[in-house]
């Protein structure tokens, strides 16, 4: 079955914002990166300076069900504002489970990432469904340790 997580988008304060979420429910970072250690890969623009340092992800377990996950917008998503400043973020169990939830919820939406390889070893999409709910759909091809 799917584990399904929240996903908040920050306008430039995301570290703040977790280190506070993290001195409230404790625990660790699995990891957090910027989007200056991401990869260049063709079809992504160039991260620009101002960009460079903002989190391009962060996670942080809140329970043994629960990861609260995070990142910056940047200047290819544009800021966020209130209402779509966060997004529903599913980790699915397997490849077909993940083509099976993303195709139905996004059936009548908008997709502006298909489901593809990543550079962090998942298989990955996302999408505004046909009621305007942001979604992320995961799953991981490469075991986490």
């Amino acid at each position: 079955m799917a584990q399904v997580n929240p996903y908040l988008i920050f306008n430039g304060n995301c570290e703040a914002a977790f280190l506070f979420y993290q001195s409230v429910f404790g625990g660790e970072f699995p990891y957090m990166g910027k989007f200056k250690d991401m990869p260049q890969t063709d079809g992504c623009g160039e991260i620009t300076e101002a960009d460079a340092n903002r989190i391009m992800h962060v996670s942080l377990p809140i329970s043994k069900e629960t990861i609260l996950m995070g990142s910056d917008s940047n200047q290819q998503s544009g800021d966020v504002t209130l209402g779509n400043n966060f997004h529903i973020s599913i980790n699915a169990e397997s490849r077909e489970e993940a083509d099976r939830l993303f195709n139905g919820l996004s059936a009548g939406g908008q997709v502006y990432m298909p489901m593809d390889k990543t550079f962090w070893g998942a298989y990955f999409g996302m999408f505004v469904d046909k009621f305007g709910v942001h979604w992320m759909v995961n799953f991981d091809e490469t075991p986490q340790k």
